[in-house]
């Protein structure tokens, strides 16, 4: 039952006589307004202080998250720039490190840029 049917529910049983019943309640509601009898069919055989307490035993309370599908894989090697990615103050910050794929050597890359940027700065005179 979703909540605004239970506040229906609880504004249909205002004026019962608490502490109430559910076979009073289940009457009181008869005599008010028939056709909510069924909902208070499902509560429990116990008696009621309060008519917030009925709405919340109609009231689905929140549900678990449902569990992921699958479980996140594993990471994958060792992050970008290895052991010095967690600390704090690496000893070769700045520096170029010579573990470079052979086809693209950090100087290649150097070269590459300087010359991109020479041809910006033209294009620009």
């Amino acid at each position: 039952m979703n909540t605004q049917r239970a506040a229906e529910v609880q504004a249909v049983l205002e004026g019962v006589d608490l502490p109430a019943t559910k076979a009073e309640l289940i009457a009181y509601a008869r005599a008010q307004s028939p056709s909510y009898v069924a909902d208070l069919e499902g509560l429990p055989d116990e008696q009621f202080d309060r008519l917030d307490a009925v709405g919340e035993l109609l009231t689905p309370g929140p549900t678990a998250p449902a569990p992921a599908e699958r479980p996140p894989l594993a990471e994958s090697g060792k992050p970008p720039g290895g052991d010095d990615y967690v600390k704090p103050f690496p000893s070769d910050t700045g520096q170029v490190r010579r573990d470079a794929p052979p086809a693209n050597p950090p100087e290649k890359a150097i070269e590459q840029a300087s010359e991109r940027q020479k041809r910006q700065a033209a294009a620009r005179s």
